[in-house]
């Protein structure tokens, strides 16, 4: 089992930002997701655009230029790729601006068996997800179609409930969602 952290996104809710570098209690964003998702897969990297060394030592997932720019489903296409190269079996793909995922989340969406997503409090959560690494052609060809999106991939995952306090897939899309998420952590270490 490998993972990817998508952080591919453009940020523009909040303002615009890498959010995988926004900081949140000290650390960036994407270190917050490695340190809940590595101890719980063989291998870990992050699909994502620009400067690789930001994210030192994972190692970086750039979408190829006919790509570049095309959504999550271009993401996790890199992702499969990558995975396949591996020799994995399965792939974990979670969102960079989800700080509060699952100690248990790769247990817990092997479950079912095949392609398995999160939900929580009523909530699909397509883009926290695991899925075969032979599903790869058949995504290709989905997108290939004008296909964007991570739900249109897997029509028939299991959807795998979640509960918790903060909801752990929170995402943290404005500057207000961060603050949040920081008074939640300095609550919780107190």
């Amino acid at each position: 089992m490998v993972a990817v952290i998508l952080a591919g996104g453009q940020g523009r809710r909040m303002g615009g930002v890498d959010k995988a570098m926004v900081t949140l209690a000290g650390r960036p964003l994407f270190a917050h997701v490695a340190a809940r998702i590595g101890p719980q897969v063989a291998k870990l990297a992050i699909s994502a655009n620009g400067a690789a060394l930001r994210f030192a030592p994972i190692p970086v997932l750039p979408d190829p230029p006919q790509r570049r720019g095309e959504g999550p489903l271009a993401g996790l296409l890199s992702a499969l790729d990558w995975a396949a190269k591996q020799g994995a079996q399965r792939l974990l793909y979670v969102p960079v601006d989800t700080p509060f995922l699952p100690r248990d989340l790769v247990a817990r969406l092997s479950a079912p068996g095949g392609a398995a997503y999160a939900a929580s409090n009523g909530r699909d959560h397509p883009s926290v997800a695991l899925c075969p690494v032979d599903d790869r052609a058949r995504i290709a060809q989905l997108f290939a179609s004008g296909e964007r999106r991570l739900r249109a991939a897997f029509p028939d995952a299991a959807r795998v409930e979640f509960k918790g306090s903060p909801d752990p897939f929170t995402n943290l899309n404005t500057p207000e969602d961060l603050a949040a998420a920081a008074a939640h952590l300095a609550e919780a270490t107190r």
